[in-house]
């Protein structure tokens, strides 16, 4: 079977390209991609290379697919595994696998299994870990989160607090606590904001802060603080650029100076990191969200706070299986909805452009059509381009009904009419 995908070669060298899959096996499973989110990972994986921990060494002569973050159709099932997997099935990928320890992952280091394609080979470690799971909707667009939404619910499960005087870590967030969510207004930091509206282990008080008020308008627009006091949350948005002092600010939030339980850090800026370590409380967790490119970043930290005040750090670069069928769950029940994360769609023709771009691309997610051809679109630019282009109008007019957010029926009319790959 042919493909059609995006491979990496080596440091800022991407690749459309058209080649044959691997032939069947008894082992084998073949899936139609039909959505990939871009993510900021692929962007460092295409910055460094095979300096990547996940992409191979031999990347210049064996080039493996981008992308992890893809949502689609099983369309053959070998007979080893036609016990578990049927033809004609949605999916989606916990690409994370960990077999053995391994750092190997879809999206990185496979020849034959990224979402930046038409057609993928599903490795055997993806199989044998129950990785390929079932995704029992038709709204691609959604499926395509749950990767990114597993990786946020994993920082609220990797938050910890120990009990003065016992050797005990109790696991998750301070319910009924205080967060604070730092540059979170970005993709993963909108998602940190709707999950910890709606899990079931709420803050008390809960602080987004970042330096662009354009983005916290258009965050509190769509998680209001109306709705958070419904779900027994004080919530703040907090534009930190221009305050004298933004650490007693902060703190002052929490009332007489208490500081925060939990702080999540969404960007790996040395002074954010610095903030986030000065308003912890006692016994408070900071978890480092933002994977940095810098193989030698660091920032300075208060360690007479973490031997009297028992402050600490914690970090997840992934979700796992488990934080995926949460996320699935959780957008069933309608208790999720990750739609505000996507800014832009685009096809498959777009990726390369907007992978290696990607920092310098305003907005929020990137999500691709692998099937069809399309430069990459803000989705707030379809009523202009509507003027000269019947789709875009028509686009235009079904994001209208959910709040200017990407929905189904804008997904089934391009899927349709868009040309394809």
């Amino acid at each position: 079977m042919k493909t059609k995908a995006v491979r990496i070669y080596g440091k800022q060298d991407l690749r459309l390209e058209e080649f044959d899959l691997s032939p069947m096996t008894d082992d084998t499973v073949i899936c139609e991609v039909v959505t990939d989110s871009i993510c900021m990972s692929s962007y460092k994986a295409a910055q460094l290379g095979a300096e990547h921990a996940r992409v191979p060494n031999d990347v210049a002569t064996n080039p493996t697919m981008i992308g992890h973050e893809f949502c689609g159709k099983i369309v053959k099932v070998g007979k080893n595994w036609a016990h578990k997997y049927k033809e004609g099935d949605n999916f989606v990928i916990q690409p994370a696998h960990s077999y053995k320890g391994s750092m190997d992952a879809p999206g990185y280091s496979y020849p034959e299994c990224g979402g930046n394609a038409t057609f993928v080979t599903i490795p055997q470690e993806i199989l044998i870990m129950d990785c390929l799971l079932p995704y029992q909707s038709n709204d691609y667009y959604l499926g395509s989160l749950t990767e990114p939404l597993s990786c946020v619910i994993a920082s609220f499960h990797a938050m910890y607090h120990t009990r003065d005087g016992e050797y005990v870590h109790d696991m998750g967030i301070v319910e009924g606590g205080n967060m604070a969510l730092l540059a979170s207004v970005g993709p993963m930091g909108l998602a940190a904001i709707d999950y910890a509206l709606n899990c079931d282990r709420k803050p008390g008080l809960l602080v987004v802060t970042d330096i662009d008020q354009a983005r916290l308008d258009r965050a509190a627009s769509i998680y209001t603080v109306e709705y958070a006091k419904q779900q027994g949350i004080q919530l703040h948005y907090v534009n930190t650029r221009d305050l004298p002092d933004p650490v007693k600010y902060l703190r002052d939030l929490t009332g007489n100076n208490h500081g925060f339980d939990d702080v999540l850090v969404f960007a790996p800026v040395k002074p954010l990191v610095e903030q986030a370590d000065q308003i912890l409380a006692v016994d408070g967790c900071l978890n480092f969200f933002a994977g940095p490119s810098d193989l030698q970043f660091s920032a300075t930290m208060n360690f007479y706070n973490v031997h009297y005040k028992r402050t600490h750090v914690c970090a997840t670069s992934h979700g796992n299986v488990d934080d995926m069928k949460e996320a699935i769950k959780m957008m069933n029940e309608g208790r999720l909805n990750p739609a505000a994360l996507i800014t832009h769609v685009g096809g498959l023709d777009a990726v390369v452009e907007t992978t290696l771009n990607l920092p310098k691309i305003p907005g929020g997610k990137k999500l691709i059509y692998t099937h069809i051809s399309l430069p990459l679109t803000a989705i707030d630019e379809f009523e202009e381009k509507g003027k000269t282009e019947p789709l875009f109008a028509e686009l235009h007019k079904l994001v209208q009904k959910t709040n200017g957010l990407w929905n189904a029926e804008a997904e089934a009319l391009l899927l349709s009419r868009a040309n394809k790959i």
